[in-house]
């Protein structure tokens, strides 16, 4: 969590950039990668061998990609379900992106624009949160379904 911290913090500063193809456009650089020289290193911080963040810096934009633990089928299943409701509600987020880098489960967008409308500080403190809270909250679902699961098998026992 504090190298997401300090690595956020670093690669945060972000200034508006006119696209060098196209003029009075201001695209985030990292999604359309036009140029190379405005593109920073891709930066991956394993937790374990299942999950991980990879930060995608460029001079306008940073993209955040977030690989969820998953060790069994069901904790698979959920995680699935959980992204894909989350990416529906992208537009809430403000900086969350529709479809995940391929290999992550879910991905944030973050622009120049959002660093000049929110605090920098608040950013990063989204993001840890979201990395300790996407944990907790699939590891509740993941009790919930097996307690459900239980109850309808005795239930279902109780007849024979």
């Amino acid at each position: 969590k504090n190298q997401v911290r300090n690595t956020l913090d670093a690669t945060l500063n972000l200034q508006s950039f006119d696209s060098q193809l196209v003029e009075r456009h201001n695209k985030p650089e990292v999604e359309l990668k036009t140029s190379k020289e405005l593109l920073l290193t891709p930066i991956v911080i394993p937790k374990s061998e299942t999950e991980g963040v990879l930060i995608e810096p460029s001079v306008n934009s940073l993209r955040i990609s977030i690989k969820i633990k998953q060790s069994d089928e069901i904790e698979k299943i959920l995680t699935k379900k959980f992204t894909r409701f989350l990416c529906q509600r992208a537009e809430q987020f403000k900086i969350l992106r529709r479809k995940p880098i391929e290999g992550y489960d879910i991905s944030f967008l973050i622009t120049n624009t959002n660093t000049e409308q929110m605090f920098k500080h608040k950013i990063i403190d989204f993001i840890i949160s979201f990395l300790d809270d996407i944990d907790k909250e699939i590891n509740d679902m993941k009790l919930a379904v097996n307690a459900r699961a239980r109850s309808t098998a005795e239930n279902f026992l109780k007849n024979f």
